[in-house]
């Protein structure tokens, strides 16, 4: 697995500030729903599946994907893919490679660590 260096998480850090996180958040998860319909149903016994207050990373969350919805390891990378299309969406030219390179390996890590719980 590879890991971040300090450079790259400077690069997302510098990027990260120019998000709107919730509205990214939400995008993401409706895009998932769109593109991977089956994923909806992962989400079928929460209340509002697009207003989850849930931080990236926590244990909490962790309990919640691996226990609760029993999530495929997999819809972590995809979800991590299309928060990077919908970020060069927004940001077009902004984006550039050594960003999306960055993010790109933030993604691996982070689906990575929520994976090691799963199942």
């Amino acid at each position: 697995m590879a890991s971040i260096t300090a450079a790259e998480k400077q690069l997302i850090l510098a990027f990260w500030c120019k998000v709107d996180v919730e509205a990214l958040g939400g995008d993401t998860l409706t895009c998932m729903f769109i593109v991977f319909p089956w994923i909806r149903r992962l989400f079928s016994n929460l209340d509002d599946p697009l207003q989850p207050s849930l931080s990236l990373g926590t244990s909490p969350l962790r309990e919640l994907l691996c226990n609760k919805l029993h999530v495929d390891p997999i819809n972590f990378r995809l979800q991590g893919e299309v928060l990077i299309t919908l970020l060069a969406a927004d940001f077009g030219k902004e984006l550039t490679p050594a960003y999306h390179h960055a993010f790109h390996k933030l993604v691996g890590v982070v689906a990575h660590a929520l994976a090691c719980r799963s199942h």
